[in-house]
């Protein structure tokens, strides 16, 4: 990467000069093409339920060449599809204005329904058949085994063919529409604000941004100004989450789960007994996190911190990292790990896979999406802060952890969201840890207060949003919920959550429409797994210190097999039982170290 003070765009001319190219249209063309081969292929081989005659067995040695073949062609297929999908998403998250990225998002809807329609007769097909049959009969088979025992699981949730094709169908008017345009309405949101005197229109990125300014006044203007934003538009998005909600519950329902937690559970690779066991030692935490925020008050000198302080900076020398720094440190960082980490981060750097710079019509937030091959797409807002340092790691570890699974077909890649923050958290860890050496008293007091405003918002503000999509999901049954309703099930969640740590007065209520993960059909309760992957990932880096070596040789294939068992067997790996509270408190009494070093320090 050029060194030069401007934040850096990502390059996705790798792959398409750009949506107007002869090479794109190309793309789409042979994308389309290749699904309706696909198609093809499985009305030839009659892939769906099958409806055997009584008493007559399938022939599984002439069904295997069968199956292999399809096995393939869909493996590949949907290889195409990521790559596609995802150039076309990233363009539209980073300039929402950019009518031919949405026009080309629109266009691979219909492709999107056909895929899910495939989907969901492969999945009957499975259900079917006896995959242990042809597991003995197929080494390709053997290689999917864990995907294809879940899929055959998951048969038995399926509607009927016709019911899954309308749904499928009725998704792109539905739930995606909603989700479409909760990601225009809040990307193209603008907002008043007096800045240093001078009245201006920012979006809303840029005005949540504020709340790390260090003038608190500053940062109360602009929390008023944005909730006054996001009450602007809450007709509209409450429509939306009502509707999303609905459409979830409905499907559910008829999909006989017995609720959207269960399904989201199961498509997690995890159970209630593993989801109560790590939310009741989060509870448990809970007063520990408390002590931190007051701590925090007590260092900004006020008598208890609002919202708008949750993320304001300690000290008046806090340093200001530039871009370039934050490259620098990272790779330098990840090289103590290991040369590979270090290697691909320096790629990452080098061959622009990072969206840096806030603008107009970018959305907010932070997130990495697999392209092609072991490359992956970063995007960023980046301020000059250590925490942002921290975030660019984090993006980074999944990144890593996509160059892991770069060998696996698309259905052996296809690894639950609990395990997705795996190598985001470890990479996060290693740059938090190094940081913190040699560091002054008051950089340590810089450096903690990053990583504990991260954990805070991961344990103790995520277990809000859990609470609250839950409630929301349990309402929803019965009717529409009013955005009154919504604000209060917000508040009231994070009242119970983060209780006296903050001012009880200055809440978010509109967090419900800030998370733009509320807003998709297949990512309910998106928000435990965050949870269970940054504590499965501080669990995994104190078993790195207690024998690097051994983890060390172990780790890769660990990321590599995130899609191939679930998340228990995996911990089995390295010794952890998820279904032990005892686990997940230890796993927490790493941050309580931070927080009571953050104590000490701050007073």
């Amino acid at each position: 990467m050029t060194k030069t003070s401007a934040l850096p765009h990502w390059n996705m001319s790798v792959v398409y000069p750009d949506l107007s190219s002869q090479e794109f249209a190309q793309g789409m063309k042979d994308l389309t093409g290749q699904v309706g081969a696909l198609a093809s292929l499985f009305d030839d081989a009659q892939v769906g339920k099958l409806a055997s005659a009584p008493g007559v067995p399938a022939d599984y040695t002439r069904l295997v060449p069968t199956f292999e073949k399809v096995l393939e062609s869909y493996n590949n297929v949907l290889e195409q599809a990521r790559t596609i999908f995802a150039y076309v998403s990233c363009l539209v998250s980073t300039d929402s204005y950019n009518d031919l990225a949405q026009a080309s998002m629109s266009e691979l809807k219909p492709v999107q329904v056909l895929l899910a329609q495939l989907g969901t007769r492969f999945t009957a097909w499975i259900g079917s058949l006896d995959e242990e049959e042809l597991l003995r009969h197929s080494a390709l088979v053997q290689a999917h085994a864990y995907s294809l025992r879940k899929t055959k699981e998951q048969s038995s949730h399926l509607m009927s063919p016709v019911e899954e094709d309308l749904a499928a169908e009725l998704n792109v008017s539905a739930g995606s529409a909603w989700s479409k345009l909760h990601t225009n309405l809040t990307s193209q949101l603008l907002v008043t604000l007096s800045v240093q005197n001078e009245m201006r229109s920012l979006p809303m990125s840029a005005i949540r941004n504020f709340a790390s300014d260090p003038d608190r006044e500053i940062r109360k203007l602009a929390y008023d100004a944005e909730l006054e934003g996001w009450r602007q538009i809450a007709l509209p998005l409450a429509a939306a989450y009502n509707s999303i909600k609905g459409e979830v519950n409905t499907i559910s329902q008829r999909r006989k789960w017995a609720s959207p937690l269960e399904a989201s559970l199961f498509a997690n690779s995890i159970d209630q007994g593993i989801l109560n066991a790590m939310l009741n030692a989060a509870r448990a935490a809970f007063p520990d996190f408390r002590r931190y925020l007051r701590a925090k008050a007590h260092t900004l000198q006020l008598p208890q911190l609002a919202w708008y302080d949750l993320f304001a900076p300690l000290g008046t020398q806090q340093r200001a990292w530039s871009f370039e720094e934050a490259e620098t440190f990272i790779i330098t960082q990840f090289s103590t790990y290991s040369s590979r980490l270090a290697d691909f981060a320096q790629r990452a750097f080098r061959e622009q896979w990072i969206d840096a710079e806030p603008r107009p019509g970018k959305r907010d937030g932070a997130y990495c999406t697999s392209l092609r091959g072991e490359e992956s797409r970063i995007f960023a807002n980046f301020k000059s802060t250590f925490g942002e340092v921290s975030t660019l790691a984090h993006e980074l570890g999944h990144g890593y952890h996509n160059l892991n699974l770069a060998s696996r077909t698309s259905l052996q890649r296809s690894l639950p969201k609990t395990l997705a923050e795996t190598a985001s958290i470890f990479c996060e860890t290693i740059i938090q840890q190094a940081a913190l050496r040699n560091a002054s008293r008051e950089e340590q007091i810089t450096i903690l207060e990053a990583s504990l405003q991260g954990s805070c918002q991961v344990v103790v503000d995520i277990c809000s949003r859990f609470l609250f999509e839950q409630r929301s999901f349990e309402r929803r049954q019965r009717r529409e919920l009013s955005i009154e309703e919504l604000n209060t099930l917000m508040l009231e969640a994070q009242s119970e959550t983060y209780g006296d740590g903050l001012d009880q007065s200055y809440l978010h209520p509109y967090m419900w429409a800030v998370k733009g993960h509320y807003y998709s059909t297949g990512l309910s309760f998106y928000n435990y797994p965050y949870m269970f992957g940054l504590l499965f990932g501080l669990g995994l880096y104190a078993r790195y210190q207690q024998d690097p070596e051994y983890f060390k040789q172990s780790y890769d294939d660990l990321l590599s097999s995130t899609g191939l068992a679930d998340a228990a067997t995996l911990a089995a790996r390295f010794e952890i039982d998820l279904y032990s509270e005892a686990f997940w408190t230890a796993s927490l009494d790493i941050i309580r170290q931070d927080i009571n070093l953050f104590c000490e320090l701050t007073q």
